[in-house]
């Protein structure tokens, strides 16, 4: 059974949909294909954790309406991951998981740890020393 989105839509959501599809450089980041709606991949903005009103750059991300539609449900950020990430959703997933454990989330902080940052998302009995230097 598919997992409910929660919450709601901030006022300015037109804005932060249009930031995050500029960011991306109005590509999908998982297939990179450009936006073009008659072509069919017209890019959309998924809410990772399917919470509409977390608009972390981490939870946001730029997808062509294909892509979103094989991902929605099926990517479940919360649940640990036995096998490497897909590279498109490495920065993603580091972001989350520098949230949850209460270390800085800014895109610069994820990007210059994400290998370490991963290692969180892990399943624990792979790795019984992790330790993090913040």
């Amino acid at each position: 059974m598919p997992r409910p989105s929660t919450g709601e839509y901030p006022h300015n959501w037109p804005e932060i949909a249009e930031s995050t599809k500029r960011e991306a450089g109005w590509k999908c980041v998982r297939c990179n294909e450009a936006h073009n709606i008659a072509e069919g991949y017209m890019l959309t903005v998924h809410h990772i954790d399917l919470n509409k009103s977390n608009c972390e750059w981490w939870n946001l991300a730029a997808l062509c309406q294909r892509c979103h539609l094989k991902i929605q449900h099926k990517v479940i950020i919360e649940r640990p991951y036995m096998f490497e990430h897909s590279p498109w959703f490495k920065p993603y997933a580091a972001g989350y998981y520098a949230f949850t454990h209460g270390l800085p989330h800014d895109k610069e902080f994820v990007m210059s740890h994400l290998d370490q940052l991963l290692d969180f998302g892990r399943p624990f009995a792979l790795f019984p020393n992790l330790e993090f230097a913040k």
